[in-house]
C-alpha cells in the first residue's frame, strides 16, 4: 500500500455498503456522506455507516441548510467527525457546531463573480474551507473551476478543493502550488454512476496525490 501523502485524500457521497469499504481498502483519509435529500447521492432514511469501517477514516456529514440540532442528532447517530455544509449557513451556526466537538469544513462555490471576501466572516469559526465550482445547485456538478483563481485567496485557512476531480484534473495541479491547500474532494470526478464510485479511477488519483 502506498504511503499517505501529507494532502488529505476524500472521498465523498458514498451511498452503498459494498462500495464503501471497497474504498475504505484504499486508505483515503476523509469519507463524506450526504444527508441533503435533494442529492443524488443522498445516503437515505435508513442508511448506517459500517461497522467495518477503519476508524482511521474521518467520517464527514454534509449538510446542506439543515437545522443545526438537527445535524448533530446525525452526528451522534453515525460518529461524525466533521460537517461539511454546502448551503447559506452563518458564521453563528458554524460556531455552534465548532463549540459542540464538531469539526466545521464552510463549502463555497467559485466561478466568475465570486468574491473571496465572502469567506472572512467564517474564519474564526470553521477548520477547513471547501471551495468547489459555482453551480446552481449545492455541488457534484462534475465540473472543475479554474484553479488559478484561488491565487486571490489570503491562504489563511486551510483548504480542500473538489469539482470533478478526477486523473486528467491533477495535471493542472502545479497551480495549486504554494497555497494552503489541505486536500482533494474527490466525488463525480471518480464515479460509474451517482453514489457509486470506480474503484480504479479512485485508486488513481489517491497514487497521482500521494505521489505528489
Amino acid at each position: 500500500m502506498a504511503e499517505k501523502s501529507t494532502l488529505l485524500c476524500k472521498v465523498c457521497g458514498m451511498t452503498d455498503t459494498d462500495n464503501i469499504l471497497a474504498v475504505s481498502a484504499l486508505q483515503p483519509d476523509l469519507m463524506g456522506f450526504i444527508f441533503y435529500r435533494e442529492s443524488k447521492r443522498y445516503v437515505g432514511e435508513t442508511f448506517t455507516v459500517p461497522r467495518d469501517l477503519p476508524t482511521t477514516i474521518g467520517k464527514v456529514g454534509v449538510f446542506v441548510n439543515q437545522h443545526v440540532e438537527d445535524i448533530l442528532s446525525l452526528v451522534r447517530r453515525h460518529g461524525l467527525q466533521y460537517v461539511q455544509l454546502h448551503g447559506d449557513e452563518l458564521p453563528g451556526q458554524c460556531a455552534f457546531l465548532k463549540e459542540h466537538g464538531c469539526r466545521v469544513i464552510k463549502a463555497f462555490g467559485v466561478g466568475d463573480g465570486f468574491s473571496f471576501t465572502a469567506t472572512q466572516p467564517y474564519k474564526n469559526h470553521v477548520d477547513w474551507f471547501l471551495f468547489d465550482t459555482k453551480t446552481s445547485g449545492y455541488g457534484g456538478s462534475g465540473r472543475k473551476f479554474d484553479w488559478s483563481l484561488l491565487k486571490d485567496y489570503d491562504q489563511e485557512v486551510p483548504f480542500l478543493v473538489s469539482g470533478g476531480v478526477g486523473p486528467r484534473e491533477l495535471e493542472d495541479f502545479h497551480v495549486l502550488h504554494g497555497m494552503n491547500l489541505i486536500g482533494i474532494d474527490m466525488n463525480s470526478g471518480v464515479e460509474s454512476s451517482p453514489g457509486i464510485k470506480d474503484i480504479a479511477k479512485v485508486n488513481s488519483v489517491l497514487n497521482k496525490i500521494r505521489s505528489l
